[in-house]
C-alpha cells in the first residue's frame, strides 16, 4: 500500500481546541473499487498503516484510508457528519460519546490497552534522568491536553504520583508531543510507550512511577452509516484477530 499524507491543521496545538490533528493514510491511488474509511486514535498509526496494507492486499479492489488524531477530535469530526465506516479510540470516554449519540453499530470490542511513559530527546541536553526532574526542575515540557486520552492518562499520573506538572504546551494529538520532542522543541514529553517504541532512534524513554493506575483502554467499532458494512466488520475482525494481535503487540501494545 503506498501511503499518502494530508495534515489537517484546522485547530492548534494548544488545549481546548478539541479538534483532531489527523493524517489521511491509505493507497494513494483512489483507483480501489471501494474505499474503506477508518477513523482511528493517533497512537494507533503504525500500527493501523501495517493493519491497512494487509486488508487492501486480502481485499483486492479496495482501499484503506485512515484518518488519525486525539479521539476526542475524531469525535467531534463524526457526530458532525463526517464519513467514516470504523472508529478505533485510544479510550472509553470517547466511544461512550460516540454510541450515545448512536453513531456505532454493535458493541465497541476492546482491542489494546497502552501506558505512559516520559521521553527527551536521544541527547537529553537538559539532563532529565527521572520523573522527579520535570516536576523540580524548569524545563520545557510537552504533555497532552487534557480533553484527549493521553492527557486524561496524565492528569490520573500526577493524581497517582501526588504532583504538579507544568507543561509549555498541551497538544491534541499524541504524535505532536512527540514531534515536538523529537524536533527538540521540547525537553521532554510525555507519550505512549508504544510512541516512544516507534521513535527508539530518537528519543530515550524513562519510565513514570505509577502508570498502571492510567492504562488506556482501546476499543474498536463499526459505524452505523459505514457506506460498506460487511468491509467495516472484516476490518473489525482483523484488528481485534490473531494476525491484528500481533501487530499490535509488537508495536509495543498491551493485551485487551
Amino acid at each position: 500500500m503506498g501511503l499518502s499524507a494530508l495534515v489537517l491543521t484546522g485547530c492548534g496545538g494548544q488545549s481546548g481546541g478539541g479538534g483532531a490533528v489527523a493524517s489521511s493514510a491509505g493507497s494513494g491511488s483512489g483507483g480501489g473499487e471501494k474505499t474503506l474509511r477508518v477513523s482511528a486514535a493517533a497512537s494507533l498509526t503504525k500500527s493501523f498503516d501495517t493493519l491497512a496494507e494487509d486488508f487492501e492486499k486480502d481485499h483486492p479492489g479496495v482501499d484503506v484510508s485512515v484518518n488519525y488524531g486525539g479521539s476526542s477530535g475524531l469525535v467531534q469530526q463524526l457526530t458532525a457528519g463526517a464519513p467514516a465506516d470504523v472508529f478505533a479510540s485510544a479510550d472509553q470516554k470517547n466511544m461512550a460519546k460516540l454510541t450515545e449519540a448512536g453513531l456505532t453499530k454493535g458493541e465497541p470490542q476492546v482491542f489494546a490497552t497502552n501506558v505512559l511513559t516520559l521521553v527527551v530527546p536521544k541527547d537529553n541536553p537538559a539532563g532529565i534522568e527521572s520523573f522527579q526532574d520535570v516536576v523540580d526542575q524548569d524545563v520545557k515540557l510537552v504533555t497532552c491536553a487534557p480533553e484527549v486520552p493521553c492527557g486524561a492518562a496524565t492528569q490520573e499520573i500526577e493524581k497517582a504520583n501526588g504532583v504538579t506538572l507544568q507543561p509549555v504546551s498541551q497538544e491534541n494529538a499524541v504524535t505532536d508531543v512527540l514531534g515536538k520532542v523529537t524536533s527538540g522543541q521540547a525537553d521532554a514529553g510525555i507519550v505512549y510507550v508504544t510512541d516512544a517504541k516507534s521513535a527508539v532512534d530518537a528519543v530515550k524513554s524513562i519510565e513514570i512511577p505509577r502508570t498502571g493506575e492510567a492504562v488506556n483502554t482501546y476499543p474498536i467499532v463499526a459505524l452505523g452509516k459505514a457506506k460498506n458494512p460487511e468491509l467495516a466488520g472484516e476490518f473489525v475482525d482483523l484488528v481485534t484477530g490473531e494476525r491484528g494481535q500481533k501487530v499490535l503487540v509488537d508495536a509495543g501494545f498491551g493485551a485487551p
